[in-house]
């Protein structure tokens, strides 16, 4: 039980802090290390989860699956589903209201821009921390206070 607590505090601060992703690197001369963009995946509001939950139901494929694919798996499943996972990454950087509007530019820049690698790993290792623990809880209580459904000392009569 202590280390389910462990891995869910775990999840919860990667998930606040985020995971960086590099999107582009530029080789500068006479300088020793390159200058590189990088963009940060964060916990995404609700509606980009919705969102993210669609595109991950509509590829068919569940986590297990994904954490044993071989390398020819892995080449099918990009071929089919890489633009689809380069959405799930871009609703994870663009949170907010408008990211309906600037998602699709992102995951365009992200096929293009960033290694299959890094995108595939995103997926693997964030998607997951994004699940529906927080509303369990507020579900039970919204049925425990239920204001329609009759109390127990109360009948149900007939109209």
């Amino acid at each position: 039980m202590k280390t389910n607590k462990v891995e869910v505090e775990a999840s919860e601060a990667l998930l606040d802090i985020g995971v960086s992703i590099p999107l582009f690197q530029w080789k500068i001369p006479f300088r020793k290390k390159p200058i590189s963009l990088r963009l940060t995946m964060r916990r995404p509001c609700f509606g980009n989860q919705i969102r993210i939950a669609r595109k991950f139901l509509s590829m068919g494929v569940s986590y297990e699956e994904m954490e044993a694919f071989t390398k020819d798996e892995q080449l099918q499943f990009i071929a089919r589903h890489g633009k689809t996972v380069a959405q799930m990454v871009a609703l994870t950087i663009c949170r907010g209201k408008l990211s309906g509007i600037f998602a699709p530019l992102l995951a365009w820049l992200l096929l293009w821009l960033v290694d299959d690698t890094f995108l595939l790993l995103a997926n693997l290792h964030f998607i997951p921390l994004i699940g529906t623990q927080h509303f369990t809880n507020i579900i039970k209580s919204l049925e425990w206070s239920n204001p329609l459904r009759p109390r127990l000392s109360q009948k149900r009569k007939g109209s």
